[in-house]
């Protein structure tokens, strides 16, 4: 495999930015960097396509991005703001002929196969997503031959997966990471960490235990995602952050060699 293409299609919280009649300076913001889609990404490799969660933006966001084809999605955890969109996978399957493999923990299969009851019913109507659910448990796993290391971590007390491909990291929707765990993360060139806002939150990481971390893991290069309105313009809070060190913004794209 030559590298990756990472493309964020959603850098936003569950709520997104701008928030729905909110009047706040950051989602009255003219700046493109303020306006955030549910928080997923796209990754491109030599062996194909996968996409991180199908948000409730996923039909816009494989639109915007120009997606033509889709050979895996990897889901994180089953919150709406993470699982909602699975339904538009149905137009992958029309042109693609064939099934598309939805990676995912059971906890997260449980949800997904109730949320979406049609698409696993013994009658299945005509047009329905097709998917094929693949079990991720605590070891590596291939996805067209790319290696995943799924990395376990907590969001309160819910259970999310974070993804390591290679040297790049992804991990949304957490608060703590066991030290065990840590050791997955560690060495990785790129890190993509959840940052939802400076003051503390029962669920997620704010932007400082972000920094914290990454500091701790050393890691060269992070970027933050998951962004709440309430962390500020955009400008402002990259004037703030270490180096090496920067938020994330929808339809920003890393080259990973």
């Amino acid at each position: 495999m030559s590298g990756l293409k990472v493309t964020f299609l959603g850098t936003g919280t569950s709520q997104g930015v701008p928030v729905i009649a909110c009047d706040c300076r950051v989602c009255k913001s003219a700046n493109h960097k303020d306006k955030r889609l549910r928080s997923s990404i796209f990754i491109e490799t030599s062996v194909g396509n996968i996409v991180v969660d199908t948000t409730p933006d996923f039909r816009y966001q494989m639109l915007r991005a120009n997606v033509k084809k889709l050979e895996a999605v990897l889901i994180t955890h089953s919150h709406k703001d993470h699982i909602a969109g699975m339904d538009d996978i149905r137009a992958f399957n029309y042109f693609q002929q064939q099934p598309i493999d939805i990676f995912a923990t059971e906890f997260s299969q449980n949800v997904i196969v109730r949320e979406f009851a049609y698409a696993f019913a013994d009658f299945k109507y005509p047009g329905i997503p097709e998917l094929n659910l693949r079990t991720i448990s605590d070891e590596s796993f291939l996805v067209n031959g790319l290696r995943v290391i799924p990395i376990n971590v907590m969001h309160y007390k819910m259970p999310v997966t974070g993804f390591r491909i290679h040297d790049f990291t992804y991990i949304t929707d957490a608060n703590f990471i066991a030290d065990s765990e840590k050791e997955k993360i560690r060495g990785s060139k790129i890190l993509v960490l959840n940052a939802l806002r400076k003051e503390k939150h029962i669920s997620h990481f704010t932007l400082q235990e972000a920094i914290d971390l990454a500091q701790e893991l050393d890691i060269p290069e992070v970027y933050f995602t998951h962004i709440s309105h309430q962390l500020g313009l955009h400008d402002e809070v990259m004037q703030e952050l270490p180096s090496g060190m920067a938020l994330a913004f929808d339809g920003l794209t890393l080259n990973i060699s």
